[in-house]
């Protein structure tokens, strides 16, 4: 695989983030308080990064099990079958996400780090102890795995917040 392949690849995933981060910031702009922009975020984020960012995942794991097995330096599994609607699970969380109150954020972005902090855990391993440096095992995948889950509760932590100071 070429250098630049294997930079696409592996920086791919990223657009689950730069995309609702892109989004938000320009919607957010004609927001008339702090409040409304963090709603925007937050929304922006359940439904771009979370929700499609896992539907995607979905849909390759489920249509392309061969191009997703290559992707993340193993052999095809019938666990990828699982993995896909691990995934699903997590996209109907982050589509829910979306219009839930701040604190089913906080628990919707818990419960999906468990999934993709534990992903995230057997991707190190798995370069740092199998040399797997496959493009679907590091870079962006790792960036999005953490995330994802972590400004999904950030930013509903952030909005309890200012929901008791304005109380």
């Amino acid at each position: 695989m070429n250098n630049l392949s294997y930079l696409a690849q592996t920086a791919f995933p990223l657009v689950w983030i730069v995309v609702p981060a892109i989004g938000a910031a320009i919607h957010a702009r004609r927001a008339t308080s702090s409040e409304e922009r963090l709603e925007i975020w937050q929304r922006w984020w359940a439904i771009g990064a979370f929700g499609c960012g896992s539907l995607w995942m979905t849909i390759a794991f489920l249509a392309f099990p061969d191009v997703m097995a290559t992707a993340i330096g193993f052999d095809r599994t019938p666990f990828m079958f699982e993995i896909a609607f691990a995934n699903l699970g997590l996209a109907v969380m982050g589509f829910r996400a979306a219009s839930a109150s701040a604190r089913e954020r906080v628990t919707i972005g818990l419960g999906g780090g468990m999934f993709l902090w534990g992903a995230a855990i057997g991707h190190v391993h798995q370069w740092i102890a199998g040399g797997d440096h496959a493009p679907g095992n590091t870079g962006g995948v790792l960036v999005d795995d953490i995330l994802i889950p972590a400004v999904m509760i950030i930013l509903a932590l952030r909005s309890r917040r200012l929901a008791n100071i304005a109380v």
